[in-house]
């Protein structure tokens, strides 16, 4: 369906032709790693949406496992919505934390340090001690330009990537909540746009969809984010 004023396509259409996209993929995935998959949720918006297509594809269950990234300075306010989830869309939800990590690091005095300990270090435990072939994550082209040449499945050191959203805008995302009637963290409602670790995150100073998404977060990590992400963090 197009507008007769512009020839673009309506907003809604656009929204599905992206879900459908990202729904391959993820079907794609599912096939290919059957049994050796796990998809990551952070409490945040991206992976919501992604837990929400697993959710449609399996007739209304999550049927892989989630994995959570827990570095002991979250907000509660995401504790408290992975759990809710968890219990009301009852997924296999795994959480990992690099508990001898913590005995070695101070918390956000290094955050490339901090970031590789407590993030990299403790995904790449999960991956390894469940055996999986193949993570989920809900990161998109747009959102930082250390992700911006990514590719729906991208090989790694010991497993794949799989990345059904990169297409999708910060716009697109809140689309598609409002679409399907998702909850959703009660920080976004707070003025905070991207959300990661309590020390490391504020509100943002702009409106959804206005100048960068991350600008919340501690810039001199968002600095080395490519060499974070060589290093096995999403």
């Amino acid at each position: 369906m197009t507008d007769k004023a512009d020839g673009l396509p309506e907003p809604e259409q656009a929204l599905e032709e992206k879900e459908a996209r990202s729904l391959e993929v993820l079907r794609q995935a599912l096939e290919r790693f059957q049994g050796k998959i796990a998809t990551t949720f952070t409490g945040g918006k991206d992976s919501l949406t992604v837990l929400h297509m697993l959710k449609r594809i399996g007739a209304g269950n999550v049927t892989i496992p989630v994995l959570n990234l827990d570095t002991t300075v979250k907000f509660n306010e995401i504790i408290k919505f992975r759990d809710r989830l968890a219990r009301e869309w009852n997924l296999d939800l795994i959480i990992t934390t690099n508990h001898e990590g913590l005995k070695k690091i101070k918390i956000a005095e290094d955050h490339e340090q901090c970031c590789l300990v407590l993030k990299a270090e403790a995904i790449d435990m999960a991956v390894k001690k469940n055996g999986w072939k193949a993570l989920i994550t809900g990161v998109r082209w747009d959102e930082q330009p250390a992700r911006e040449d990514e590719e729906y499945f991208s090989d790694r050191t010991e497993h794949t990537r799989v990345q059904p959203i990169l297409h999708f805008s910060e716009l697109d995302i809140w689309a598609y909540i409002k679409k399907y009637d998702l909850p959703y963290c009660t920080l976004y409602d707070q003025g905070y746009r991207s959300l990661g670790c309590q020390p490391c995150t504020v509100k943002s100073s702009r409106p959804r969809g206005d100048g960068p998404e991350r600008e919340g977060r501690a810039q001199e990590k968002e600095q080395i984010m490519a060499q974070l992400r060589d290093l096995g963090y999403f």
